[in-house]
């Protein structure tokens, strides 16, 4: 049990007046008194119609006794709650479990959820693409990054259901050295591909981009020039038996850490 913000306080302030009135019951004016004649032996007559230090002893003893084991309780929770309590994990770049290695970017990317909600792009904590900044759209949504920097160099979107290929050729082709490319797809990023689109994600690095068909999820990282595959792709199937939503398979998110490049030699 974890007691609230509200709760905490109140078990403070009990607190607080437990030791005053204990304090005060013990040593402090005349009804310190009291408890000198009580070890002494000694004791005062009252006087008739009088408030005395006896009087105030019983009011005290009684307030005692009343909030004394709401006190204890309050303070056994306030302290159980703390121990059994888990640390919150700390919050890294995009929301990652770790923080990433000196000169490599964090990023996480969502495909988008059916053609309900769009897709994001984080990267070092900055969004870059999201239905928030209003910069999402129907197919592919790409980011393209500077390799070295770490900067935003442009975002964009494909409409790969009714719009043009040509468009995205364009786009993909004079793509420089070292740029990075995150791509996060939304409802259909496949109907339009054509074969030398496919060759160009390919080149980028991408495996995925060769089957990737009508309403597949799939999310990308891949760099121009790239020498390997890149590690960084997801891709969903669009199955009747196996989709999470009525049409559409479920959405795909995937973080990470990738390294910058050196400074290309001149």
């Amino acid at each position: 049990m974890r007691l609230t913000g509200p709760m905490r306080a109140v078990a403070v302030l009990l607190l607080v007046g437990l030791t005053w009135l204990l304090a005060n019951t013990l040593f402090g004016g005349e009804s310190g008194s009291s408890v000198r004649h009580f070890f002494s032996g000694t004791s005062e007559e009252p006087t008739p119609g009088k408030y005395t230090e006896q009087h105030h002893m019983t009011i005290s003893t009684i307030i005692l006794v009343k909030l004394c084991p709401y006190c204890l309780l309050l303070f056994s929770l306030t302290n159980v709650s703390y121990a059994l309590a888990e640390p919150r994990p700390r919050r890294y770049k995009c929301g990652l479990s770790a923080p990433c290695p000196p000169k490599h970017l964090a990023f996480r990317l969502v495909s988008g959820a059916a053609n309900v909600i769009g897709p994001k792009i984080c990267l070092e904590d900055k969004m870059l693409v999201s239905s928030v900044k209003n910069n999402v759209g129907r197919g592919l949504n790409i980011a393209l990054v500077n390799g070295v920097t770490g900067e935003l160099l442009e975002t964009k979107t494909f409409d790969m259901w009714a719009g043009d290929v040509s468009e995205l050729l364009k786009y993909l082709r004079p793509i420089h050295e070292g740029t990075l490319v995150f791509v996060a797809s939304f409802d259909d990023p496949a109907t339009k591909l054509n074969d030398e689109s496919r060759r160009l994600f390919e080149e980028l690095g991408s495996t995925a981009v060769k089957e990737l068909a009508f309403r597949d999820s799939w999310v990308f990282v891949g760099a121009k020039g790239i020498e390997n595959k890149s590690p960084f792709e997801q891709r969903m199937k669009n199955s009747k038996s196996s989709n999470k939503y009525e049409g559409w398979p479920e959405s795909l998110e995937m973080d990470g850490c990738i390294p910058l490049r050196p400074p290309l030699e001149s």
